[in-house]
Formats: structure tokens, C-alpha cells, sequence
């Protein structure tokens, strides 16, 4: 594992890579309020074995990023779209396979349209279209909305409270497949610990941007891997349908019982479907 800050404008990006150079390079691109901690190590060492050169990389506002005072950020969602680009720039690759997970799936599918070249292909982890829906399509589940409106009332200084409270959020996430409790606590212990600013991550909540991209989804025409799975409370596995019928080379991987996570029971599935869909990418 090697650690590079890639240098953008005047943002630092903190990203981690695995394995050889010059191998086809998989960039990690995570969700809101997450670091890239939760791409864990051991799922990027194995994904590298594989045969890949894998990044993974702190968006802005959270862990060893460019962070900012707590409230709207001074940035939008085609800064993130150009932040990813900026780190396969900062490598010197000239193409990349995407693979975003939630808000990081909305980031690769923009990045998909902005930079067709560049994207060799993408893979979308618990996320929906960057695009109008169906609308019978149940929302997020009322459970974290109640959940994330008592932020407020969490002492973000103490990092017990703070573990406590992630802690319970990533449990409501969970599926029915058993949640490791002791897992989750020890990542987040370590999140708050090398965070810059922890606090800063839920400057995502007021992200905006992205409408010159929104509501073009067919016209992505990169190959592409879902994986969803059945009892994600935050992006309804029906939305997968939604990209299915959208896009002209997608195929899916369901993962049954699974939340919105990256549950470690399913990592050999996850990793051994990203890795047959590159391949079948590299043969076209």
C-alpha cells in the first residue's frame, strides 16, 4: 500500500494505491460522508491480486482531504467528477475502470459522460441513476432520516459518542447478513482518529451541481457492472431496473440479504464480479 497526495487547483486529494503500476487501473471512488476507509485494505489487496492497479481516495471533506468549515461547501458535484479525473491525471494513466459505490456511483456515471475516454468502464455499488427515477420507487428509509436528524444532538469532539453514533447508523444500513459490531466500531475509531476535519464530511448533505449530466444515462456507453443489494434501505435495489433499461451494456449482480454496505461475506462475489466484468471489457 502506498500513500500520494495528488495536488488539484488548490485541493489536496490523499489517495492509497495497490499493486503493480501499468496493470489496468480500478479508481475507488466511496460515498458521502465516508473516507476511503471504507474500501477496506483487505478487499483492495484482494482486488489487486486480481491483476489490477486499485486506488482508493478520500473525496473532499473527509479523512486527509481538503476539508472545509462545517456548512455548505464551496464546491459542486462536477468538482468531484474533476477531482477523480485529476487523480488518474496525478498517476499519469490515461484510462481508468470506475467503480463508485452510492454518491461515488453518481460521481462515475458524471465522469462516464464528461470524460468518455477516459472511462474505460464502470461498476455501481448501491446506487441509483444519475436521473429521474421510478417514481413508485420506495425513498430512503424513514428509520435514517430520524437517524441522521439527531446529528445535532451528538458531541462531535468525543470520540466515544461518535462511535457510538456512526456506530448505530451503519448497523441501520445493515441487511439481514450478521453485523459485525466490533468491525464497524474499530473503522470508525480509526476514521475519527485520522480525520483532518470529522465533522466536515456531512458538508455532502448540501452538495448540489451535476444538472448538465442529470437525466443522461443512456447515452453512457461504457460497460457496465451493478451490484446491488435486496435490502439496501438507502438506494432501492429497484433501481437497478431503472439502470438496466437505461443503459445499452449493463449487467447486474444481486447480492441477497445485503444492505447498503460492503458487507465482508460478499467480498469474494463483489471482487470476482469486478474482475470478470473487466475482463470482458479487455476482450471487446
Amino acid at each position: 500500500m502506498n500513500e500520494r497526495l495528488i495536488q488539484h487547483k488548490d485541493v489536496q486529494l490523499c489517495t492509497q494505491s495497490f499493486g503493480q503500476v501499468g496493470r489496468p487501473t480500478v479508481l475507488l471512488i466511496m460515498g458521502a460522508t465516508a473516507s476511503m476507509l471504507w474500501w477496506d485494505t483487505s478487499f483492495c489487496q484482494q482486488l489487486a491480486r486480481k491483476g489490477y492497479f486499485v486506488i482508493r481516495y478520500d473525496n473532499r471533506d473527509v479523512g486527509q482531504s481538503t476539508t472545509y468549515t462545517p456548512g455548505p461547501p464551496p464546491y459542486q458535484l462536477d468538482d468531484l467528477v474533476d477531482d477523480a479525473m485529476a487523480i488518474i491525471n496525478g498517476y499519469g494513466l490515461g484510462q481508468a475502470h470506475l467503480v463508485g459505490m452510492s454518491l461515488g456511483g453518481l460521481i462515475a456515471q458524471m465522469a462516464a459522460l464528461k470524460y468518455p475516454r477516459r472511462v474505460k468502464s464502470l461498476t455501481l455499488i448501491s446506487t441509483g441513476p444519475w436521473g429521474d427515477s421510478d417514481p413508485t420507487i420506495p425513498e430512503m428509509d424513514q428509520r435514517i432520516v430520524a437517524f441522521q436528524a439527531k446529528r445535532g444532538e451528538v458531541d462531535w469532539t468525543d470520540e466515544q459518542a461518535v462511535v457510538e453514533y456512526m456506530s448505530q447508523g451503519a448497523h441501520l444500513m445493515s441487511g439481514r447478513k450478521p453485523f459485525d459490531k466490533n468491525r464497524h466500531e474499530q473503522l470508525i475509531r480509526t476514521e475519527f482518529k485520522r480525520a483532518t476535519n470529522y465533522v466536515s464530511m456531512f458538508n455532502h448533505a448540501f452538495l448540489q451541481g451535476g444538472e448538465e449530466y442529470y437525466g443522461r444515462v443512456s447515452e453512457i456507453k461504457q460497460p457496465t457492472l451493478l451490484i446491488h443489494g435486496t435490502d439496501d434501505v438507502i438506494w432501492s435495489y429497484k433501481h437497478t431496473d431503472v439502470l438496466l433499461a437505461e443503459l445499452d451494456d449493463a449487467h447486474r449482480i444481486t447480492l441477497e440479504g445485503t444492505g447498503h454496505e460492503l458487507h465482508a461475506a460478499d467480498w469474494d462475489k463483489i471482487i470476482s464480479g469486478i474482475a470478470d466484468h473487466l475482463s470482458s471489457v479487455a476482450d471487446q
